[in-house]
């Protein structure tokens, strides 16, 4: 048996096992179309015809939030309360900052809808659940084609049967359905909404991409890790794939802390950059836990470790926005294309600029097993540096700059 460790992130697919009583390191490029085919790859490539013990940790369902590649969803909620998600909160996250704008939502507003029917605060029904509503809101998102469907109504934690019964009534639609009394059973409306909303948006992706795995690895060999640093069933990740939006990040930390106190340390500073985001975590003694966070500015109350997160990673796309300011992320090149220097590229990234000032040594990348192109970037650079009346040198120093700037102004627990 070979115990497996698979970190899937936006570029690249890493692997550490252990075999013939030797632990080793395997890495290849991400399948962004496709994220299980690496895992699949890089499996067959250690194990060939040998049983496999695969625990798994993934930035799948983080990537898909920060560049907003998530499902077609609905959210259906009581009557009259179907603007609580894009009123949110009246806090905001940059208090002085006179330009702020609201994050961009991960559901639009023709794609919230309301049920007549209301449970108050002691878990009563006042109004009774309206058959003929919830039959028209089946037919609307019939004609809406949706993906998936996130149902949150108020006080369902203390009385579920509304929010149990419209489920019923959407099963014929034949998608997954995220219910907030299963993903979060506690108060905070907008709090247990938004995490329902965030569960129903990444699942189907999730759905896809663990099932492929579970066929080929079998449903009792593969665990999936949760935010909090632990593992559970790859049938549970699929069902609340919200509590594997740190999945990735969380072994790191795990694994920080156990070398650390290998080599005698109990106080850590972890850091993290992968293709799409940097993960960095502060380490005193024992992990730190918390169930007060938020991804790209959208509440999350699942238990997890306090990790920083930011989109921006060595795939991070380099561009000029509108005023002519350079701007790095949260939108990555991933591994296909890839940044310009991995041969398909188009766009100047991260990587391409610490290539560009000889910080990347092209003959030694992933220990000579991949080759960087370097005669591909220099046109690249010209080209952009022309438009922003900057040498191309001055370029690469200002796009790792305001990527170090992006790394450096990430809130607590705030993967944006």
């Amino acid at each position: 048996m070979i115990i497996i460790g698979v970190d899937t992130g936006g570029t690249f697919t890493d692997f550490i096992y252990r075999k013939n009583g030797q632990w080793r390191v395997y890495k290849c490029l991400s399948t962004p179309e496709n994220p299980a085919k690496a895992v699949i790859q890089g499996i067959r490539h250690i194990a060939e015809n040998e049983s496999v013990e695969v625990i798994h940790g993934s930035t799948v369902a983080t990537n898909a939030i920060l560049e907003r590649k998530g499902a077609k969803m609905a959210w259906v909620t009581n009557a009259g309360f179907e603007n609580i998600i894009q009123i949110g909160r009246q806090n905001r996250t940059a208090l002085y900052d006179l330009f702020y704008q609201k994050p961009k939502e991960l559901i639009s507003p023709e794609h919230c809808f309301f049920v007549t029917g209301r449970i108050d605060y002691q878990g009563e029904e006042i109004i009774a659940f309206d058959e003929a509503s919830a039959e028209e809101v089946l037919e609307k998102l019939k004609a809406a084609s949706v993906e998936s469907v996130a149902i949150s109504f108020l006080f369902s934690y203390l009385n579920a049967q509304h929010e149990n019964r419209m489920a019923e009534r959407l099963s014929e639609l034949c998608v997954p359905i995220s219910v907030s009394n299963e993903i979060l059973s506690e108060f905070r409306e907008y709090e247990r909404m938004s995490t329902t909303v965030i569960n129903a948006y990444v699942q189907p992706k999730m759905v896809r991409y663990l099932s492929r795995l579970k066929e080929f690895v079998g449903e009792n060999t593969l665990r999936v890790m949760q935010s909090n640093g632990g593992s559970i069933s790859v049938q549970s990740a699929m069902h609340t794939p919200a509590r594997t939006i740190l999945s990735g990040p969380a072994g790191g930390a795990i694994g920080a802390l156990e070398i650390g106190r290998a080599a005698g340390y109990s106080r850590l500073i972890t850091f993290d950059m992968g293709g799409t985001s940097t993960d960095v975590c502060l380490i005193e003694n024992d992990l730190p836990i918390s169930i007060d966070a938020s991804i790209s500015g959208f509440p999350l109350k699942v238990p997890m470790l306090d990790i920083h997160t930011v989109g921006a990673g060595g795939g991070s796309i380099a561009k000029l926005d509108a005023g002519g300011a350079l701007v790095v992320g949260p939108e990555s090149a991933g591994a296909d294309p890839g940044p310009i220097c991995y041969g398909k590229g188009s766009e100047i990234t991260v990587t391409d600029a610490n290539l560009f000032l000889g910080r990347l040594i092209p003959e030694h990348f992933l220990g000579g097993n991949m080759r960087l192109h370097e005669e591909k970037i220099q046109q690249a650079f010209e080209s952009m540096s022309a438009k922003a009346k900057l040498n191309p040198y001055a370029l690469a120093e200002g796009i790792l700059d305001v990527a170090n700037a992006n790394n450096g102004t990430s809130h607590s627990r705030d993967f944006r």
